[in-house]
């Protein structure tokens, strides 16, 4: 019987036997879905990652069309201001629409979030205007805008073009 005994122990069960290998299939075909699924996941964000660089670049590059379409409404109406021959009889009607093309730009231009920064008579500001000189003035207190040859223009809260402008200083 020792013999009986000692052979048993050193042998496991079946039972156990089967359990572990079926605990170790289990396992290895979790691990196997695991690894699909990070694969997949990894696949898609790959995907995701090259999706989102070209859509960035695609807004670079045409991100202006809407903008640019409305603007080519206005350059139309000066090319047709450019065609007509101008006369006495037609002049005060010509001026008007120059004038409502170039109020057509300006507005174009706010409905973009482009907005003129107020400058003449305003304190001189490096941070949004160059100054191209200075002049004696009565008219305009010292230090402040006394002429602007190109206005400022921001684009939301951003300084886009500063303004070229001359200073007034005291008069001698």
């Amino acid at each position: 019987m020792s013999e009986e005994n000692n052979s048993q122990n050193s042998n496991p069960p079946k039972n156990e036997n089967l359990d572990a290998s079926s605990e170790i299939q289990k396992l290895q075909e979790q691990a196997e879905k695991f690894k699909n699924e990070y694969l997949y996941l990894r696949a898609e964000f790959e995907n995701y990652k090259r999706n989102a660089i070209k859509e960035r670049s695609d807004l670079i590059k045409y991100g202006g069309e809407r903008f640019i379409r409305e603007l080519l409404e206005v350059v139309d109406n000066f090319e047709r201001a450019l065609q007509v021959n101008v006369g006495a009889e037609n002049f005060n009607t010509y001026k008007q629409g120059v004038e409502l093309t170039a109020q057509e730009l300006k507005s174009l231009l706010q409905r973009n979030s482009v907005t003129e920064v107020p400058s003449h008579g305003a304190p001189f500001d490096p941070m949004i205007h160059e100054a191209l000189g200075a002049e004696p003035s009565e008219q305009v207190t010292p230090g402040h805008v006394l002429r602007v040859f190109k206005k400022p223009y921001k684009l939301h809260d951003k300084l886009i073009r500063p303004g070229q402008v001359v200073v007034a200083k005291k008069p001698e």
